[in-house]
């Protein structure tokens, strides 16, 4: 897929970004997108190229997601994704006609990755740290979430354990969801996402320090 550069600093993302995503959700097929491939690497892609770049990241070695969809072993053959993601040092970028995320965290382990996530919850000081970082990002106004949880206690942890909330997470992950404002569409969005960033800093280094995903 060919990217077609319109500018080398990021200065948002433009409202026709979010009505491109909006047209391919209504007109998710083949014939469409090819007439509009181009629209989509102007307007789409190479911004979130440049805004990886603004953050420090190499964007041509960030995992951004393709707008190809694997349909192989999905009920929803819908070919094309309806949005655009990126990572940047631990953080996960996501844009669509619903506004921009941003966040950190990992999302759905491996099983030893999950044990390793639960025994630092256990422990008696990783896991009241983890404790604290929750409720300093909510109280900040941030979601802090999981994909899934357990309706009990995980096997071998006492259903009144201190941390019960956290060990029934299957995962963990911290952001905010931005929606379409004005702003958006600068390079006031740069600031934006950077504060975000800086304010979820301490639960992307527990992670890293006690899961380790990558592993």
């Amino acid at each position: 897929m060919t990217s077609v550069t319109t500018s080398t600093t990021f200065a948002g993302f433009s409202a026709d970004a979010s009505t491109f995503f909006e047209q391919l959700a209504l007109h998710n097929e083949r014939a469409w997108f090819q007439g509009h491939r181009e629209r989509y690497e102007q307007t789409c892609r190479e911004p979130m190229r440049q805004l990886i770049a603004a953050l420090g990241g190499d964007p041509d070695k960030a995992r951004i997601t393709r707008i190809n969809r694997d349909t192989r072993f999905s009920r929803d053959k819908a070919p094309y994704r309806t949005y655009i993601a990126g990572g940047v040092d631990g953080n996960y970028i996501h844009f669509s006609a619903a506004g921009l995320y941003v966040g950190t965290g990992f999302y759905m382990p491996e099983p030893k990755v999950l044990e390793r996530f639960r025994d630092a919850i256990d422990d008696k000081t990783s896991g009241p740290r983890l404790q604290r970082i929750v409720a300093s990002l909510r109280e900040k106004g941030y979601e802090v979430e999981t994909h899934e949880r357990l309706k009990s206690a995980p096997r071998g942890y006492a259903a009144d354990h201190p941390r019960i909330e956290l060990l029934r997470m299957k995962d963990i992950f911290a952001g905010k969801t931005f929606e379409r404002e004005p702003w958006l569409s600068t390079r006031r969005a740069v600031e934006r996402v950077q504060k975000t960033i800086a304010d979820v800093r301490p639960l992307r280094a527990w992670v890293r320090d006690h899961v380790d995903p990558r592993h």
